[in-house]
């Protein structure tokens, strides 16, 4: 029976007593829940704290993955030119995710990549592009002489990626010929510069688009272009 709030209190002998038994206040339900949460706070530091911990070191505040948005399903190694990648963008009006896509078929992000037919640098770009006494591997050069080419192909396509894509590929001829006639090799820099683009523009993590380009031989570009970057880390 639950007592009557009405009913005597009992003398007590000092002011830290119980309050009487005819009140509605209870000791010990507040006890219980004052032990519930410190189990709960408990809980949180010997599990949730360790999963924070593995959250920041795996993007980091200053990591490209936390602070490039969409361009964070391209390797690291293109990455590492985010801040470049976007000031470009700016200069030459391309949009960001296709100077990325460039950067990431033709040389992942690798300034001194060269090809056996003469290309090199960032954007691989032909020695006919550059002036007398510009220096095709210094990055800026290179950005400046493969991204007027690649906006020109742009232009030429009526702003179509995929026409563009094709343009630097296989020289700006191609942007008015069919797809079924351009050469192999452009109609699979196509293929895969969509698929990253369609990734970055569906922020799809980790990308199919690059892991399937990875798997088809673009990973020894990656691994040239760590190596590359290890040893500029580590000179004097």
């Amino acid at each position: 029976m639950i007592p009557s709030t009405t009913a005597p209190r009992r003398p007590t002998s000092n002011a830290t007593s119980r309050p009487a038994r005819g009140t509605s206040f209870h000791w010990v339900p507040l006890v219980l829940a004052l032990m519930l949460l410190a189990a709960v706070a408990q809980v949180w530091r010997t599990l949730a704290m360790p999963l924070m911990d593995r959250l920041n070191q795996a993007s980091p505040p200053n990591h490209p993955a936390s602070t490039n948005g969409p361009l964070a399903v391209f390797h690291p190694q293109v990455l590492r030119w985010s801040s470049h990648i976007q000031a470009w963008a700016n200069a030459t009006d391309l949009p960001p995710a296709l100077i990325a896509t460039v950067m990431q078929i033709e040389s992942c992000g690798d300034p001194a990549a060269a090809s056996p037919a003469g290309a090199a640098g960032l954007f691989q770009v032909m020695p006919y592009h550059f002036l007398p006494g510009e220096d095709p591997l210094d990055p800026e050069t290179n950005a400046r002489r493969g991204l007027d080419y690649l906006a020109g192909a742009l232009r030429l396509a009526g702003g179509d990626p995929a026409l563009a894509l094709a343009g630097y590929n296989g020289g700006h001829s191609q942007i008015g010929r069919q797809p079924a006639n351009w050469p192999t090799e452009t109609q699979r820099y196509v293929r895969w510069g969509t698929a990253l683009l369609e990734d970055v523009a569906a922020e799809r993590l980790p990308s199919p688009g690059l892991i399937a380009w990875l798997a088809a031989g673009g990973e020894w570009l990656c691994q040239q272009a760590a190596a590359r970057s290890s040893l500029t880390l580590l000179a004097p």
